[in-house]
């Protein structure tokens, strides 16, 4: 959300409009990937920290550099437990900074952690770590995973066993730079009457550690079944994968960045096309918006992040949970978070 608009607020009586209050309180988290692994919640979430960096397009202000794992007995818990220190930046032989969103998964017993973080030279790439216990610790591959790029990684586990990653953010998250896999310094987004950029997945090996396939980029089409615009900034991608399954339908749901919706569109098959459906999540307080959707015993929650703790720093957020509703037709509803206080 813009910087003027923060000072309008009134954190003072913030806390009664919103729709649920942070999980985590004692640090600043972010990004918030949950899973239910053995009848219990998992949260793996980035750790925001106040690195002294300027805000600036690029995100150099997000200085991460380790992740913590929360757990929930129930999705009643006031507050999530931090499970301690899971994987630090130090320990990763190929990155240098900017531990951003992970996700996590498992598979016959080991737990795998992916993460996307910066090499020496500035571009990111996306490493996966291991572990015996799904709130670890991890111990990273020694090198990122052949092929990947951008950021945001997120796993999805099919019916059938098959796991597939779907990653990629604009602006700091690199995506512009690559067209059809490949580097190219020069590369910017497209003009706004071009067709966006789309969100880039591939199906993952048996050992959960490499892509199985070459990359491909999602498709995200309206109503007509037209690719959306880079000018279409209230619908098109610009980060925050995640994809989940709904009576037989797949959900793709991303952030849209600097206009700052929650939005998802359905398809037929993890491959797409996505036929864009609509917002799931109101902007938040903060600039940037984060989320997973999780069932848990039955009923369908999304996890988010807002800068309502930190009285609107954006670098400084906090994991939330709120319970999402489906429609007879699939359609999913449009949460506000704060009630009656629209942000925008």
């Amino acid at each position: 959300m813009p910087e003027e608009s923060i000072e309008k607020i009134d954190f003072s009586t913030l806390d009664e409009k919103a729709i649920s209050q942070p999980l985590v309180k004692h640090i600043y988290t972010a990004d918030p990937s949950a899973h239910v692994f053995n009848g219990k919640i998992y949260i793996y979430p980035s750790h925001d920290v106040d690195a002294g960096i300027p805000f600036d397009d690029d995100g150099g202000h997000f200085g991460m550099e380790d992740y913590h794992v929360f757990s929930m007995d129930t999705i009643e818990d006031k507050e999530a437990k931090d499970n301690g220190l899971a994987l630090h930046v130090k320990d990763v032989k190929w990155a240098e900074k900017q531990m951003w969103a992970p996700d996590a998964a498992h598979k016959d017993g080991k737990y795998y952690l992916y993460f996307p973080a910066k090499r020496p030279d500035g571009i990111f790439q996306i490493g996966v770590a291991v572990s015996d216990s799904p709130v670890g610790p991890f111990f990273p591959e020694p090198e990122a995973i052949k092929g990947s790029y951008t950021i945001d990684p997120a796993v999805f586990e099919d019916e059938d066993g098959k796991y597939y990653m779907y990653f990629g953010g604009i602006w700091g998250g690199q995506l512009q730079k690559y067209r059809k896999n490949k580097f190219a310094k020069e590369n910017e987004e497209p003009s706004a009457n071009e067709v966006a950029l789309g969100p880039i997945m591939a199906l993952l090996s048996d050992d959960m550690k490499e892509f199985a396939e070459e990359p491909k980029e999602l498709k995200i089409l309206d109503e007509n079944g037209n690719e959306l615009l880079a000018g279409d900034n209230d619908r098109r991608f610009f980060e925050a994968s995640w994809m989940h399954k709904y009576n037989g339908k797949y959900y793709f749901s991303y952030s849209t960045g600097d206009t700052h919706f929650i939005c998802y569109a359905i398809g037929d098959n993890p491959y797409g096309p996505f036929i864009y459906q609509g917002r799931i999540l109101n902007p938040v307080i903060g600039w940037t918006s984060h989320h997973s959707i999780c069932e848990v015993e039955g009923e369908w929650y999304l996890f988010y992040h807002d800068s309502s703790l930190s009285k609107g720093v954006t670098h400084l957020r906090s994991i939330k949970v709120a319970k999402i509703n489906y429609h007879e037709d699939g359609s999913i509803e449009t949460l506000d978070p704060y009630s009656d206080y629209r942000v925008l």
